[in-house]
């Protein structure tokens, strides 16, 4: 066939198969002429365009959804990440985004951000005596309160714990006190957990930034202004001043020296005797710490419990009390002429109480020591005692099991729980100073006094009376059939060797 003779189909043809080959699926070679081979080769090409087309479409829409479900997905993991799980407010990740944002709009000559940053006062008492779910509910509770308590724009976090943050953009220290005031109110309102009605309280540390401080400086001084408030006034708000920093430099300073003062025998033990009021002779003493600072003399207990209660050194200091005070009781077993009955007196706090390790820890010290556990006595609290959680109670009946005896401290502090006294896992109850004072002086003391012992002694428990000043005290005690006591009238704390003195006297 001569090339003037070709027909021009074929060339259509090829031309066409070679855009659809290139990825034109849209080409589509015109049908024409005589409808023989050719004509259905074109017609057979185009259908196969038609199903490549379509075939491509499909493809390509699942890919975009596929596409739009993986960018959902990172935006939701994004979220996640920068999202408290428990009560859905931002975490620590994304409030310290926001004010490194804010930061830099300092630097540029906006207005700054202030901070809040708050704890509840009382939110560890709740975990321990109603569980952690009932907890978890009140924190959910107070995030929700938070939120409604500030304005647009404002960022809520969850820092962890019972530790909150509230980011103010463009702020001043008038606008951001205004908020946190309105915050304090809405958690001083009770929250209603089953049939419980619990208020937790908050402290707050207000900062409103400097130009040039970082995320991380502002974060620590609103959290040092917030811990000021929780140590002053619980319930309130408190400024950042330069001198908290320094205060809260000088208390590091002091944790650093107090871990040292436990490891290196800085501590030392003074002893307040328990007498038989009888008969007056000593039957037990009291084992009070201080703390033989190197540079700041005999500290007193007010001046590094709390402290070491803060930080979790309690632990380990009232290991130190409890081991020295058996080994010192030792010593004076080993004299001669010391009553059989004589015991010894150590405070334990609520923290080292809920120990898993409290038990133990006296048992290795009770053997070491070689002591019978029947002349140890240990010191708790009256509220632990009447409201402790399911840990304290089972350390309570550990150290019974062990013949430990247990004695209520500061009985009638305000807690109204003589209607409890029955039930209470105690062998002794030591009525507070605030009880006797008006003993022989006042004869409405003195008949309320005789019924708190009638009661005491009625649950088979013994009492003991402290803060005795007067010979006039320890006799009417006596008179109204209490059994022991101490105080300042007997004798003040004393170093060991003086308290041996005591014990030649009695």
């Amino acid at each position: 066939m001569n090339p003037e003779q070709q027909d021009p189909r074929l060339l259509a043809l090829v031309e066409g198969v070679i855009r659809i080959a290139d990825g034109d699926l849209s080409t589509r070679i015109p049908l024409s002429g005589p409808r023989d081979e050719v004509a259905a080769v074109i017609a057979g090409i185009n259908l196969m365009a038609d199903d490549l087309q379509a075939v491509y479409r499909e493809l390509e829409e699942r890919v975009e959804s596929r596409t739009a479900m993986l960018r959902e997905a990172q935006i939701e993991l994004e979220r996640m990440a920068l999202t408290d799980p428990l009560t859905q407010l931002a975490n620590r990740t994304a409030l310290n985004r926001a004010l490194s944002t804010e930061l830099d709009g300092t630097a540029a000559g906006e207005l700054p951000p202030a901070l809040l940053v708050l704890d509840l006062d009382s939110f560890k008492g709740v975990n321990d005596r109603l569980g952690h779910s009932a907890g978890d509910d009140v924190l959910r509770i107070t995030a929700k309160r938070i939120s409604d308590a500030v304005r647009d724009g404002d960022m809520v976090a969850r820092l962890g714990g019972d530790e909150f943050a509230v980011m103010l953009p463009k702020s001043n220290v008038m606008q951001a006190r205004g908020v946190a005031k309105r915050i304090l109110r809405a958690l001083a309102e009770s929250i209603e957990i089953g049939d419980l009605r619990i208020v937790c309280g908050t402290s707050i540390g207000l900062r409103v930034a400097e130009p040039g401080q970082t995320v991380d400086e502002l974060v620590m001084e609103a959290d040092t202004a917030m811990y000021a408030a929780k140590a002053e006034q619980r319930n309130t708000v408190r400024v950042f001043e330069p001198a908290l920093l320094h205060a809260r430099r000088l208390q590091g300073q002091m944790i650093t020296e107090l871990r040292e003062a436990i490891r290196t025998d800085q501590l030392v033990l003074y002893y307040q005797p328990v007498v038989e009021l009888g008969s007056g002779r000593v039957e037990g003493a009291e084992a009070l710490v201080r703390w033989n600072h190197p540079e700041r003399g005999l500290l007193m207990p007010d001046k590094f419990i709390p402290l070491a209660e803060e930080t979790g050194l309690i632990v380990d200091l009232g290991d130190w009390v409890l081991r020295e005070a058996l080994r010192q009781l030792r010593t004076w077993l080993d004299t001669p002429g010391l009553v059989d009955d004589f015991s010894m007196r150590v405070n334990i706090s609520p923290t080292e109480l809920r120990s898993l390790e409290l038990i133990e820890r006296v048992r290795e010290a009770l053997n070491a020591a070689s002591v019978d556990a029947s002349k140890l006595v240990i010191e708790l609290t009256e509220s632990v005692a009447v409201n402790g959680s399911d840990l304290d109670r089972y350390s309570l009946s550990g150290l019974r099991h062990l013949g430990v005896q247990l004695e209520i401290d500061d009985f009638g502090t305000g807690y109204s729980s003589i209607s409890y006294l029955r039930n209470l896992p105690v062998h002794v109850v030591k009525i507070d100073r605030s009880l006797i004072q008006g003993l022989g002086t006042d004869d409405g003391q003195r008949d309320f006094v005789a019924a708190v012992l009638q009661l005491i002694h009625a649950c088979g428990m013994a009492a003991v009376a402290e803060g005795i000043e007067t010979a006039e005290q320890a006799a009417e005690l006596s008179w109204l059939g209490c059994a022991s006591g101490q105080g300042y009238y007997f004798s003040r704390p004393v170093p060991p060797e003086d308290f041996v003195r005591l014990l030649g006297r009695s």
